[in-house]
């Protein structure tokens, strides 16, 4: 078998990939969390948008520098290789594709599957919301495993389709709330009488950090992607500011739908209710429909990191054995072997976010310690991102080529920016911070067993 994969993605398909990979569903369904934690503060509520929008920025701006420099399997994986060597790149590529990959790719299937149910009249947290999201999970995998082109094509058809109603919704609503005055009784008033829940401001800004995660995925195409490093940097960057626009205006829009108290109480049921109250009953539904799309279209993109997870540890002679995890199917130029392992992993974790979290926290139905009902959508951010502080730091001491701006500048700001987003982690989610970084420190520790290098196929 082949160790090596092809060029085969364009630009347009990166930058599909980053916006597709990153608007999903946690836009739609983050919206009310975000608003409970301000006291449904459409101000803070925007400013959080904004700030965490401006971190996605910086940071995606810096790893567009190193993208122009270095390519090899995995640009994440790569760019740690390259700042502290290989036993780093080793752990965060071990980390990706253990717990980050398959944590939000299992959390999209989920609620893929929730809004399904919504939009078929089914029960949230039956068994056939189970089914129908293990059938996402499975189908993804199918797409990604099998016809590498097809999922290509798929991302940047989900794209485009996942922006019309957001689209709609920034234009359409904002106008319509000018005009029936709603977006300026939101913007100018300070208290909107909801009480604060969460870790106020904080805690919005950790939770809607997962509306903006994903896009380091992209990444994880770098060898597949045509001109990488002229393409990849171009993706990252423009990519980001599109869904920063996006996100910024769909927030703004939502206020000409609802008032800010309806927004809040909707709940999963918000996208239907804004758009029902905007273009009426029939439009609800279609949107529902979309954003069903919208969701699989983050988790195929999701899966697409899933399923090279193993694959970029394998190639450089390390993981679990490397000589079948490096293997790439001649005919479908995929690594089949690391793409099962994923699958598996994905399995896993939709498990625990099923039993563990949602049936133990949501519904209370299950009773488990703290230790092992943790958010795992939104926490592991904290290791995300404090993987990132050493590679900036390191390449403002390697990068001496570099302007002052691009050397100094963005990667201080993107120190400061991981910092703060760990700080908020921890504020927002106290204990259940430090039971997520046992977890953590259990997984790489199991990781330890396969860290020295071996032969690869």
């Amino acid at each position: 078998m082949e160790t090596q994969l092809k060029k085969r993605y364009g630009l347009l398909t990166a930058i599909a990939m980053v916006v597709g990979i990153v608007i999903g569903s946690g836009v739609f369904f983050k919206a009310p969390k975000v608003l409970a934690n301000t006291g449904g503060s459409m101000v803070k509520s925007l400013l959080t948008v904004g700030i965490v929008g401006l971190i996605m920025i910086i940071c995606s701006y810096v790893f567009s520098i190193l993208a122009t420099r270095y390519e090899k399997v995995n640009g994440i994986v790569d760019y740690s290789e390259v700042a502290l060597g290989k036993k780093y790149a080793y752990y965060v590529g071990w980390f990706l594709a253990t717990l980050y990959y398959p944590a939000l790719t299992a959390c999209l299937a989920w609620v893929s599957a929730q809004y399904a149910c919504i939009l078929f009249g089914l029960p949230v947290a039956g068994s056939a919301h189970v089914a129908i999201g293990t059938f996402f999970l499975v189908g993804s995998y199918v797409l990604n495993a099998l016809s590498p082109r097809l999922a290509g094509k798929f991302q940047v058809s989900a794209t485009i389709i996942k922006l019309i109603p957001l689209v709609l919704m920034a234009v359409v609503g904002t106008i319509a709330g000018l005009i029936n005055g709603l977006t300026i009784e939101a913007l100018t008033t300070a208290d909107a009488g909801l009480a604060q829940t969460g870790g106020g401001i904080m805690g919005a800004i950790v939770a809607f950090a997962f509306a903006y995660e994903g896009w380091i995925i992209a990444t994880s195409i770098n060898a597949e992607l045509k001109d990488s490093k002229k393409n990849l940097p171009k993706a990252l960057v423009i990519g980001a500011f599109i869904v920063v626009l996006v996100y910024l205006g769909y927030f703004l829009g939502l206020t000409g739908s609802l008032s800010v108290a309806d927004i809040a109480a909707a709940g999963d049921d918000l996208p239907r209710q804004a758009f029902t109250s905007l273009f009426g009953n029939v439009a609800g539904t279609l949107v529902f429909v979309i954003i069903v799309i919208s969701c699989l279209g983050t988790t195929n993109g999701l899966m697409l990191g899933c399923c090279r997870g193993l694959y970029c540890l394998s190639v450089r002679g390390m993981g679990p054995a490397p000589k079948i995890f490096s293997q790439v199917d001649p005919e479908t130029n995929m690594p089949v072997n690391s793409s099962i392992f994923g699958l598996l992993m994905c399995g896993i974790h939709f498990l625990y976010w099923q039993v563990c979290f949602f049936e133990t926290r949501v519904l209370g139905t299950v009773s488990l310690p703290p230790l092992l009902s943790w958010e795992p959508d939104e926490l592991p951010i904290i290791t995300l991102y404090a993987a990132y502080i050493p590679i900036f730091l390191m390449m403002i001491k390697k990068e001496k080529d570099l302007s002052p701006f691009k050397r100094y500048v963005m990667p201080l700001l993107g120190v400061v920016s991981c910092l703060f987003m760990v700080f908020c982690a921890f504020y927002a989610y106290k204990m259940d911070a430090v039971y997520y970084l046992i977890i953590f420190a259990i997984v790489m520790v199991i990781g330890t067993f396969f860290v020295k290098p071996k032969k690869a196929a």
